[in-house]
């Protein structure tokens, strides 16, 4: 079964990019729907953006256009980068890995999960 272990984010101003990370291991990312999340308290879990195993990608409403899904198979690794970050994206972000279903943007169907990192935005 595939780990999955986040890095980067952290706190940037409105307008400003940061980029996160999501380092696999046990498995390969090429077999999986891959995914980012995000969580604001006491909410629950939504998706926002998915990759399938042949690079096709999907956005929510609210980060499409600003966000950028990939990933790097030699480096097995799924990235996040988002540009022109607002306040209302404040919320720890989850990557998600499923064999099955995709897009991958509905918490239940999620196998596996990063551990999350918080995103802040100031204005």
């Amino acid at each position: 079964q595939v780990q999955l272990v986040q890095s980067g984010g952290g706190s940037v101003q409105a307008g400003g990019s940061l980029r996160l990370s999501c380092a696999a291991s046990g498995d390969t990312v090429d077999y999986y729907c891959m995914a980012w999340f995000r969580q604001y308290p006491g909410q629950e879990r939504e998706g926002i953006t998915s990759i399938r195993e042949d690079g096709w990608t999907t956005y929510a409403d609210s980060v499409k256009g600003r966000f950028t899904i990939s990933k790097d198979s030699d480096k097995n690794t799924l990235y996040l980068q988002m540009d022109n970050l607002k306040p209302e994206d404040t919320a720890t972000y989850y990557c998600a890995a499923d064999l099955l279903r995709c897009p991958l943007m509905i918490a239940e169907n999620v196998a596996h999960w990063g551990q999350g990192r918080l995103i802040i935005v100031s204005s």
